[in-house]
């Protein structure tokens, strides 16, 4: 059985609020949003819990304003809720929703994946197949943390791609939704252990793609998410409903 995670609301980095080794401004507010989106994905803020503008801070080292922004976006994007006298609560996990979710990510990604395989430029595809390579090289040791890098690289060269700026602002959230899932399936159920199945998903829309094969980036698209389709029996039977949302926790022993 995979780890199980810890019992704290953040388990993030220490360093003090408003430190940070980079950039400033809208940078500083992109790497606010990207923080908190990794901490919300790996449930290290985990769902449910009830948290503070402070708290953020602590838990990203950067100072009150761009956490205020993120926390602004991250809530746009479903993904937080502010609770006005109680602070701001990230997301629970509702399987129904999410899953009623998967079916509008399917379509979404078939027009990705067909765009991207008509628009990818000479430079894109070159990118891709780098990613090919250093996914086929390191797969076998490679863990959840490190996929997901691939997998948000991944989803990055898509969109830019397909060269239409909306479809990031749209999809974003969606792959934050399931990755923040995936990150369940592969780290708390015995199921999940295994990455192969993802890896090799993965790369067959990447191998469509640069080859310009609709057609076949549409079937390796639509085997991908039959893949995460098949995640939610497994979820449902196997995870505490405190691991979804931590306001569920109930051990009377």
């Amino acid at each position: 059985m995979a780890p199980k995670q810890k019992d704290k609301a953040i388990s993030g980095d220490s360093s003090e609020p408003g430190k940070t080794g980079s950039g400033g401004g809208k940078n500083l507010n992109e790497l606010a949003y990207n923080k908190l989106e990794e901490l919300i994905v790996t449930c290290e803020l985990k769902p449910g819990s009830y948290l503070r503008i402070q708290d953020l801070q602590t838990a990203t080292g950067i100072s009150r304003t761009p956490v205020h922004q993120a926390v602004t976006r991250l809530s746009a994007d479903t993904l937080m809720i502010i609770q006005p006298r109680q602070g701001i609560q990230i997301a629970p996990i509702d399987l129904t929703r999410t899953h009623l979710l998967l079916r509008l990510r399917r379509d979404m990604e078939r027009f990705v994946v067909s765009l991207a395989s008509a628009r990818a430029s000479t430079s894109h595809r070159s990118q891709m197949r780098h990613l090919i390579g250093l996914l086929t090289t390191h797969r076998d040791k490679m863990t959840i943390v490190e996929f997901n890098e691939f997998d948000r690289r991944i989803d990055q060269m898509m969109l830019a791609a397909c060269g239409e700026p909306f479809l990031e602002y749209t999809l974003r959230p969606l792959h934050t939704i399931f990755r923040r899932l995936g990150w369940i399936y592969h780290t708390q159920t015995d199921d999940g252990v295994s990455l192969d199945v993802t890896i090799d998903s993965h790369l067959d829309v990447l191998n469509a793609v640069v080859e310009g094969k609709k057609d076949e980036a549409l079937v390796a698209s639509d085997k991908l998410i039959e893949f995460v389709d098949a995640m939610f029996p497994v979820l449902e039977s196997s995870i505490a409903p405190s691991i979804f949302d931590v306001t569920q926790d109930f051990d009377p022993f």
